[in-house]
């Protein structure tokens, strides 16, 4: 199978979910094995939503014809929100040479475009990759990455309108965001934009780390009638549990961005 059509197929599994698990793959005789790196940016291996992504991706590949053990390896990652280490294992992950990187998320992307301009990327979970300039256009990407986008920032709008849909009270609501990647900034814009409509004052909390979610949370909720808006990014993730139990502390109504953190108690 040429390369072309080995990542038309990547692509095709990948529009189910991301794929990030270990496969000591041998090849039937005379098989030559594909390679695939697999850099998540937020994700845990041990957190229910990556399992059953993880599942989903390799039921699709088995039906696309590639079989762990027999004809593909598996190379993953996980970034854990972590800056230095996703550049690290970005690089790592071009080392190896593979036929295709599957990214999950823009905190994963960006590197490794600094990594490979050559070795293709197929990615997902990202906001806007035209407008953090991954690719030129949705139509025609160019260059190595292509893939599929999580929402437009149209969405972000709509979850403050169903805060106020699920708790008619609410007057005041904390915006949990991450300032230093384009989409942390673009949803923030249009929840901002859509904020004075809806009869609602928002306010960014930092994600950057535990002691700042923590700080900004609390002290958002000394207030009455607030509520949460928890935006996309691989740090939300990483800091679910602190976000969820934040939230159950303080009696605060929220919307999640993900189906995780409803599945995790919120």
């Amino acid at each position: 199978m040429k390369r072309r059509e080995f990542i038309t197929l990547l692509a095709g599994a990948t529009a189910a979910s991301y794929a990030s698990w270990p496969l000591p793959a041998r090849a039937q005789q005379g098989e030559r094995v594909r390679r695939i790196g697999v850099l998540a940016g937020g994700a845990v291996a041990s957190d229910t939503d990556t399992q059953e992504r993880n599942a989903a991706f390799a039921h699709s590949l088995k039906q696309l014809g590639w079989t762990d053990g027999r004809n593909v390896r598996i190379d993953y990652r996980y970034g854990l929100g972590n800056a230095a280490n996703v550049r690290k294992y970005a690089t790592e992950l071009v080392a190896l040479a593979p036929d295709v990187i599957l990214a999950s998320g823009a905190s994963v992307l960006a590197p490794l475009l600094q990594a490979t301009r050559t070795v293709p990327i197929v990615f997902v979970s990202v906001a806007d990759p035209v407008g953090a300039g991954y690719v030129e256009s949705m139509a025609r990407p160019g260059g190595n990455a292509t893939g599929f986008i999580q929402f437009e920032y149209s969405l972000s709008g709509k979850w403050l309108e169903l805060l106020k849909e699920i708790a008619p009270g609410v007057t005041r609501a904390a915006v949990l965001r991450d300032p230093v990647i384009t989409a942390g900034v673009g949803q923030f814009a249009v929840i901002q934009s859509v904020a004075s409509s809806i009869g609602l004052d928002v306010s960014p909390v930092n994600v950057r780390d535990a002691g700042e979610i923590e700080r900004g949370v609390t002290a958002f909720a000394r207030s009455a009638n607030g509520g949460l808006v928890v935006t996309a990014s691989a740090l939300s993730l990483v800091h679910s549990e602190l976000i969820l139990a934040l939230a159950a502390r303080h009696k605060l109504p929220a919307i999640y961005p993900r189906r995780s953190f409803v599945a995790a108690g919120a």
